[in-house]
């Protein structure tokens, strides 16, 4: 059998086929929440919370903490931001895509200090620190939190730390053995790039 064809099935090996199909359609769905995204949709949130549900439980099972925490903190946070791309005035979108103002730059990058340390410390309270990848994922893990609370805020600047993170974690993924999630950040960073795009036309013409 072809020797790439065995690399990238052997992980497989070893899951259930319950784990595979639940990892196929998170996979599945998670992309079209991108999608939905890059679209201003509000479907957004339904998809990516059954997609979210999903890679809770998986990424437990792997042992992935920092990825575990982030995918049940994007759950939480697509209620939140649910309610708040729904919220109108005047029969207007009240919250529409926008940039951070100064006040949100410096929350931001405090939220971002206290995740790294945060999950930081969680990993070595669990004594696995040692392995190369924590301290990638301790970092992606921030960077996902705040783009995740950015994207609830309807701010363009969540695709710039979308495609940062995406670019992380799609090798991270592949040497954890976790095939279907890698290729899907590997998706997941087209559809952030072509989202950014898209959101900055709809800045741009805002200002015609």
């Amino acid at each position: 059998m072809n020797p790439i064809f065995d690399f990238l099935i052997a992980p497989y090996e070893n899951y259930s086929l319950l784990h595979i199909t639940l990892e196929l359609v998170a996979v599945v769905l998670g992309l079209v929440s991108v999608w939905f995204a890059k679209q201003d949709n509000i479907l957004v949130y339904p998809s990516g919370m059954i997609s979210t549900g999903i890679f809770v439980y998986l990424l437990l099972q792997a042992g992935l903490i920092g990825d575990f925490m982030i995918n049940a903190y994007y759950f939480i946070m697509s209620i939140y931001g649910w309610y708040f791309w729904t919220r109108r005035k005047e029969g207007k979108i009240e919250h529409p895509i926008a940039r951070m103002n100064s006040k949100e730059k410096r929350v931001w990058f405090i939220l971002f200090m206290i995740i790294l340390l945060f999950v930081g410390g969680i990993y070595i309270l669990f004594d696995k620190w040692k392995d190369w990848s924590a301290p990638l994922d301790t970092f992606t893990t921030a960077l996902f939190f705040v783009g995740m609370w950015l994207m609830a805020k309807r701010k363009i600047e969540n695709w710039t730390l979308w495609i940062i993170g995406d670019c992380i974690v799609v090798p991270l993924f592949a040497y954890r053995g976790l095939w279907m999630l890698s290729l899907q950040y590997l998706i997941f960073t087209i559809l952030a790039i072509m989202a950014y795009l898209e959101w900055k036309r709809t800045l741009q013409q805002k200002r015609i």
